[in-house]
Order: structure tokens, then sequence, then C-alpha cells
């Protein structure tokens, strides 16, 4: 029989390959851009070029710190995999208005996760102009946002009343 993954699980299984690249002890993410049915830019979480990450330090700050998931992300020494995505297309010069984000997620031991954007990734989202963001999902194969619901529900209400948040 031939099977034929759809759009999303394909991009999405890159996405995972993508990941694995990721520098941080706590979790490995990977995004893809895809605009116009192509892919344009990938990132994964990892340390700032040029500087020392949580393996090669041999520890995690935030776990260090006793700092929990989801909070205090300036005390964290990667830079997330959707801000990475967004920033190598800019380095590339390649235009990812309209285009789409695939983000996959697994734990420390890589146990696929629930993933979903932060609220500061969620931000650069909206203003990098992308429409629609495809996480993966750890008991269902994924979950698709439209950008312009966030928009519409942070005009309505505030960030802070987000019905779903980074875990």
């Amino acid at each position: 029989m031939n099977y034929r993954p759809s759009k999303e699980k394909y991009y999405l299984e890159i996405a995972k390959q993508v990941a694995q690249r990721s520098t941080c002890k706590r979790r490995k993410f990977g995004s893809v851009i895809v605009k116009n049915d192509q892919i344009v830019a990938t990132g994964y979480v990892g340390a700032p070029r040029k500087t020392k990450d949580c393996f090669e330090r041999d520890e995690c700050l935030r776990e260090k710190l006793n700092i929990p998931h989801g909070q205090h992300y300036e005390l964290c020494r990667s830079v997330h995999s959707e801000m990475n995505a967004i920033i190598n297309a800019a380095r590339s010069g390649v235009s990812i208005l309209g285009g789409d984000i695939y983000i996959w997620g697994a734990d420390e031991k890589g146990n696929p996760i629930d993933t979903f954007p932060c609220f500061l990734c969620k931000k650069i989202i909206i203003n990098a102009g992308l429409k629609k963001v495809i996480c993966s999902q750890k008991n269902r194969d994924y979950k698709i946002y439209n950008v312009s619901d966030w928009v519409k529900e942070w005009q309505e209400k505030d960030l802070i009343n987000d019905k779903e948040k980074y875990q």
C-alpha cells in the first residue's frame, strides 16, 4: 500500500529532525517555516551563535536556580526554536510573511510533548506575519492555530487571559 503523509505530518516530521540539534538539557524543540509549500527556514532550541550551551557548560542554569518550566525565560541560555527559525529567515533575507510555522517538541528523555508557543514567541509570530501555527501533540497528531485568532483574542482581552498557555 502506498502511504503518503499529510502535509502537516510531513512538515512536523521535519521539525522533529530539526529538534535533534537542540542544545537545551530540558527540552528538544524544532520549528519549520513553510511558505507557498516550500520550507524557507528552520530553527531549534539553542544558545546564541558562538556562545556556550548547556551541554558545553554541563548544566542547565534554570535547573540550577530551580526555575519551573514556563517561567523566567530570560534566565535561559537558549533561544526558542520559533525565534531561531524567524531569525534564520531574516539572516537569509527570506520573507516569511503569510507563511506557516510547524513546531515539534520533546522532554529531556525524548518523549513527545504538547507544543505551544510561549508569550514571547507568540508576539514574535504575530509580528512576523505568519498565518498558522501547527503544533505537535503527544496524544494526537497536531493542533492548528490561526494567528489571526490570537490577535482578535488579544484585542478583546489581554494576553494574560489566553485560554492556552505554554507548558
